[in-house]
């Protein structure tokens, strides 16, 4: 059994509350640095910015979706927000804990290439099956253009997110199975440098 956080002062606001909402207590400190690549120091960073906008200490999609959108005014959020949630939920229950978010965050900032390419491929994988299908790289895709919003990319016709896909699916699908794995995926994101800084580009978008 893990240690709850014992070491955060306690929020003056929380002292009502506290008895009337359900509320997630986070793995002891320890357990999430062990599992992270963050120091203690940076967890309880994160953890007081965490509390602060999620006071039950679990966030459901549509605070996920308010929270993101306000990082990309200029366009639509809202899918792209869906999916990377659907991401960060690792267990699938509607909800990312604290631990979710920072095992996942940890990987996005500090984790290997390896890992990353892992966490993007899931992202991908909509439907969690093992595979990425041309319908799911087309999602992520022009979810992320419209997240960027047109005026981005002025210059962008409407198939532009189409052709991103088909330069990329023809790439990764070495089999030509119709369906791409994540050793395809692995094996062609390392050895394609356009393929790369892409991922490079759509690490920024997170």
């Amino acid at each position: 059994m893990s240690s709850p956080l014992v070491s955060f002062p306690p929020d003056s606001s929380d002292s009502e509350l506290e008895l009337s909402t359900v509320r997630h207590q986070p793995e002891g400190l320890d357990q999430l640095q062990a599992q992270t690549k963050f120091t203690k120091k940076e967890l309880q960073s994160l953890y007081r910015g965490f509390k602060n906008e999620c006071p039950t200490g679990l966030v459901d999609e549509d605070t996920f979706k308010l929270i993101y959108s306000q990082f990309f005014p200029q366009g639509d959020a809202t899918t792209y927000a869906h999916f990377l949630f659907n991401a960060f939920d690792a267990d699938g229950n509607g909800a990312i804990r604290f631990e979710d978010f920072v095992v996942g965050l940890s990987i996005l900032l500090r984790g290997t290439v390896h890992e990353k390419l892992k966490w993007a491929f899931n992202l991908y994988d909509i439907n969690k099956d093992g595979y990425i299908t041309k319908e799911e790289m087309l999602a992520i895709m022009k979810s992320i253009y419209d997240m960027m919003g047109r005026h981005t990319y002025p210059i962008l016709r409407e198939d532009a997110p189409l052709e991103h896909v088909e330069r990329f699916f023809q790439k990764m699908d070495r089999n030509q199975d119709g369906v791409v794995t994540i050793d395809e995926f692995l094996e062609t994101c390392q050895k394609d440098e356009n393929i790369m800084s892409s991922m490079q580009l759509f690490e920024n978008v997170i």
